[in-house]
C-alpha cells in the first residue's frame, strides 16, 4: 500500500516511552526528538497509586517500566531490528505510571486531555480496569476524545480466565475501539537452555531483566499437577542460589515469585497450566528483585522431568529464537470476555497481542516479547494511522466501521478443528485486515449490532450500506453462526446454538456514491437457556468477487434483570466483619459491637456475581425504627473477579444525617441490578444485618 503513517500523530498513554531508543527517536536521543515530538510525565518515578504517593510531574516522559516503550514500538518502531505497523508516525508520550505500581483514573483523564490539546489524531491506551461500565470515568473521558475527533483505541483487558462481563475501561467506552488479543503465528523469544532443551520465554513485567549468561541449578516447588504451586510461603533457604520452576495456578504470579524470592531463589520459571504462553505481571510491594520468566506447559513438563531425574541446571542465553505458535491466529486465552455491563458489544475487534516482539527500554535489553491485549491495541492504533494517512478526512467512527467491516472472524480457540467460530463477545468483529480496511469501497454504517436482552422476542435492526466507489455493487446476504455461552458467569461453557437470522431481501444493490438498507431479524436459539449470550455475523458477499463485509451481533437471551447480583456464592455472604492487621476477622451475619476506634468499625463484605448500577447502604435506629440516614451511595460497580471475592463497605458511624450516637442499628444494603429501573422494587436486591451496636466507650 505504500503507507507508513507519515504525518499522523499518535498519543501513547502509558508508562512513557524510552526517548533514547534508536527505533523510536529518529536518530536523535533525548526529549523531544524527531519521533517523540511532545508529551508529559504526569507522575514521576516514585508514584504508585496503591501507596498513595503524591505525583511529581516533569516535562520528560521517559520510560523506566517498559510497557509503554513496547506499545510504542508496535505502533511505529522504525529501526533495523524492527518496524512497527506505521513506522513514520510521530508520537506524543504521556506517562501516567511510576516505575512500579498502579495509576489513578484522574491522571489517565488528564493525560487524555493533554493528548487532545497536543493535536493527537490517534490515542492508544493499553491500560484498563476490568469488569467495568461504559460510565466508568476513564471510559467517559475516552468517549469525549472521540467526540472531539480523536480515534481512541484501548485494550479490552487480560481477565479471560475470570469469566464473562470482564471487559475493562476505557475499552468499554461506547465510542472507543475496544481491542481483543489474538495469538501471534510465530514467537520471537528470549531463551535459556536446560539440558538439551532450548526454551523460549516471556519475561515478567515488574521483575528485573533476565541475564544473557550464567548457569544456575534448577529446583521445583511442586509437581505438574500441583494446583497451588508456591502459593504458600516456602521453607527459608530452600531455594538458595537456585532457579525455581513453578506451575501457574490459584494465586497471583506476584505471590509465587515473592515466596520463591523469600526462600532464596536466584530466579523463577513460571510454566503454564494450559496451552500457549503467559505474560505474567509480578509488580508489587515489596518488589521482586530476581528475574521471572514464563514458559509453555510442555517446556515446563520437560524441565520438571529433568529435575526429577537428578541434578538439573539452566543457562541464560543471549539473542532470540523463533518458534511456531500452536495457537497462532486464534483468540488469546487471556483476552477478556464481554459483553459490557450494559449489554453493548465488547470487544469490538481484535489484533495480534499474544507473543509480540517489540522495543523495550535500552537498559532492559532494548527488545523483548510480551503478551496481552496491551499489545493488540497498538496494532489497531497503527492501523488507524495508516488509514488516516490514506484518507485524512476519515472520522473516528468511519475508522472503526472500516476495521470492523473487514475484520475476519476466527475459529474457536479451544477446538479450532470443530469449524465453529469463536464467540462474538470474545473476538468482536474478528482479526483486523489492514489492507482491506484501507481499501474497502463499501462500508456498513451499522458496523455492529448490540441486540440487548431478548426475553424470547426476535429483534429487527436496519443495516445501511454506503458505496464510496463509482460503480454499483450487489451483495448477497447471509448469516455466519458463532458459538454461544451458557448462563454461568465464572465458568464459561461453549454452546453450538446458532441464532435464527432472516433478511428483508436476500441481496441488495448499493448504487455508486449511494446507500442501500436491509432489515435483519435476529432470534436466539430456542434451545439456549435463559441468561445465555449468543451472537453471529451478518455477511455481505459481493457478486462477482471483492471485499466481503461482516457485521457482528451479540445479545442476551431472557430478562437481564433476572441475574442475581448480591449472592452468597456458597460462602455465606454478605458478611459483617472487622479489619484487624489488614485482614477481615469475626466474619458473621449475626451482628456485633464496635468501639469505633481505629479499625474497630463495622465492615460489610459483599460478593457481587454481576455488575450493579447502584448500591445504597442505609442505617436504621433499631430502638425507634426510624431512618438514621444513608451511609454511602456507589454507582456503576464492577463484579467480583472470582466466585468468592468480595467488596468491602465500611461505616465510620456517620450518615447523611451526621454522626450517629451510640446505640443499636440495622444496616440495609440495597443493590440495583445492572439495567434495573430504580422505580421497580423487583429490580433491587436487599440485605439487612442483625444488630450493629456502636459503643464508643467500649475499647477492645
Amino acid at each position: 500500500m505504500g503507507l507508513t503513517g507519515q504525518g499522523v500523530k499518535v498519543g501513547i498513554i502509558d508508562t512513557g516511552v524510552d526517548v533514547d531508543h534508536p527505533a523510536l527517536n529518529g536518530g536523535t536521543p533525548g526529549f523531544p526528538n524527531p519521533r517523540v515530538v511532545t508529551g508529559w510525565d504526569f507522575v514521576g518515578d516514585d508514584y504508585n497509586a496503591d501507596l498513595g504517593t503524591t505525583p511529581v510531574p516533569d516535562a520528560n516522559p521517559d520510560d523506566c517500566g517498559g510497557h509503554g516503550t513496547h506499545v510504542a514500538g508496535i505502533v511505529g518502531a522504525n529501526g533495523d531490528t524492527l518496524k512497527g505497523v506505521a513506522p513514520n508516525v510521530t508520537f506524543g508520550a504521556y506517562r501516567v505510571f511510576g516505575c512500579n505500581g498502579t495509576t489513578d483514573s484522574d491522571i489517565m483523564a488528564a493525560a487524555m486531555e493533554r493528548a487532545l490539546a497536543d493535536g493527537m489524531q490517534v490515542v492508544n491506551q493499553s491500560i484498563g480496569s476490568s469488569f467495568q461500565w461504559p460510565d466508568y470515568p476513564t471510559a467517559k473521558a475516552a468517549d469525549n476524545l472521540v467526540k472531539a475527533g480523536v480515534v481512541m483505541v484501548a485494550s479490552i483487558g487480560n481477565s479471560g480466565t475470570s469469566g464473562l462481563y470482564a471487559a475493562g475501561a476505557p475499552g468499554v467506552g461506547k465510542k472507543v475501539i475496544g481491542v481483543a488479543s489474538f495469538d501471534n503465528t510465530a514467537m520471537a523469544l528470549s531463551h535459556f537452555t536446560a539440558g538439551a532443551a532450548d526454551v523460549g520465554y516471556l519475561a515478567a513485567t515488574g521483575a528485573p531483566t533476565p541475564p544473557t549468561s550464567g548457569n544456575f541449578p534448577l529446583a521445583r516447588t511442586g509437581t505438574t499437577s500441583t494446583a497451588n504451586d508456591a502459593c504458600n510461603p516456602l521453607p527459608a533457604g530452600s531455594l538458595t542460589g537456585q532457579v525455581a520452576l513453578i506451575r501457574r495456578g490459584t494465586c497471583a504470579f506476584y505471590v509465587k515469585a515473592f515466596n520463591a524470592q523469600t526462600a532464596g531463589a536466584a530466579g523463577v520459571i513460571l510454566y503454564n497450566n494450559t496451552t500457549g504462553l503467559i505474560n505474567p505481571t509480578v509488580a508489587g510491594t515489596p518488589p521482586i528483585t530476581i528475574p521471572v520468566v514464563a514458559i509453555s506447559a510442555a517446556d515446563g513438563a520437560t524441565i520438571d522431568a529433568q529435575i526429577q531425574a537428578g541434578s538439573a541446571s539452566m543457562d541464560w542465553q543471549s539473542g532470540v529464537i523463533s518458534i511456531p505458535n500452536p495457537t497462532g491466529g486464534l483468540i488469546s486465552s487471556f483476552s477478556s470476555w464481554g459483553l459490557a455491563a450494559d449489554l453493548s458489544l465488547k470487544p469490538n475487534l481484535g489484533a495480534p497481542g499474544g507473543s509480540i516482539y517489540s522495543t523495550y527500554p535500552l537498559e532492559k535489553g532494548g527488545y523483548t516479547s510480551l503478551s496481552g491485549t496491551s499489545m493488540a491495541s497498538p496494532h489497531v492504533a497503527g492501523a488507524a494511522a495508516l488509514m488516516l494517512q490514506a484518507d485524512p478526512t476519515l472520522s473516528p467512527s468511519n475508522v472503526k466501521r472500516r476495521l470492523q467491516n473487514t475484520a475476519v472472524p476466527k475459529l474457536f480457540n479451544a477446538q479450532p478443528s470443530s469449524g465453529f467460530l469463536d464467540m462474538v463477545h470474545r473476538q468482536g468483529a474478528g482479526l483486523i485486515n489492514i489492507p482491506a480496511a484501507v481499501q474497502a469501497p463499501v462500508v456498513a454504517q451499522t458496523s455492529e449490532i448490540s441486540v440487548g436482552e431478548t426475553s424470547g422476542m426476535a429483534q429487527t435492526r436496519t443495516i445501511t450500506l454506503k458505496n464510496n466507489s463509482t460503480s454499483a455493487v450487489t451483495y448477497d446476504l447471509s448469516h455466519n453462526a458463532a458459538l454461544a455461552t451458557g448462563p454461568n458467569t465464572f465458568t464459561v461453557s461453549a454452546l453450538n446454538a446458532p441464532s435464527t437470522v432472516s433478511f428483508s431481501a436476500g441481496s441488495v444493490t448499493v448504487p455508486a456514491k449511494g446507500t442501500a438498507t436491509v432489515d435483519v431479524t435476529i432470534e436466539a436459539n430456542a434451545s439456549l437457556a435463559d441468561k445465555s449470550i449468543f451472537g453471529g455475523y451478518i455477511v455481505a458477499t459481493p457478486q462477482g468477487g471483492g471485499q466481503v463485509l461482516s457485521v457482528p451481533f451479540a445479545g442476551f437471551k431472557g430478562d437481564y434483570q433476572s441475574i442475581q447480583v448480591l449472592t452468597s456464592g456458597g460462602s455465606g455472604y454478605p458478611w459483617l466483619a472487622q479489619l484487624v492487621g489488614g485482614s477481615f476477622v469475626n466474619r458473621n451475619s449475626t451482628g456485633g459491637t464496635y468501639s469505633m476506634v481505629a479499625d474497630d468499625i463495622p465492615y460489610f463484605l459483599l460478593h457481587l456475581d454481576h455488575q450493579s448500577r447502584k448500591i445504597i447502604v442505609k442505617a436504621t435506629d433499631k430502638a425507634t425504627g426510624k431512618s438514621a440516614g444513608t451511609i454511602s451511595i456507589d454507582q456503576y460497580l464492577g463484579r467480583n473477579s472470582t466466585a468468592t471475592g468480595t467488596f468491602a463497605f465500611a461505616w465510620d458511624g456517620t450518615t447523611t444525617k451526621g454522626v450517629q450516637p451510640d446505640g443499636d442499628y440495622t444496616v440495609t444494603i440495597e443493590v440495583l441490578k445492572a439495567l434495573g429501573d430504580p422505580a421497580n422494587p423487583a429490580h433491587w436486591e436487599t440485605f439487612s444485618t442483625n444488630t450493629v451496636t456502636l459503643a464508643r466507650a467500649t475499647v477492645r
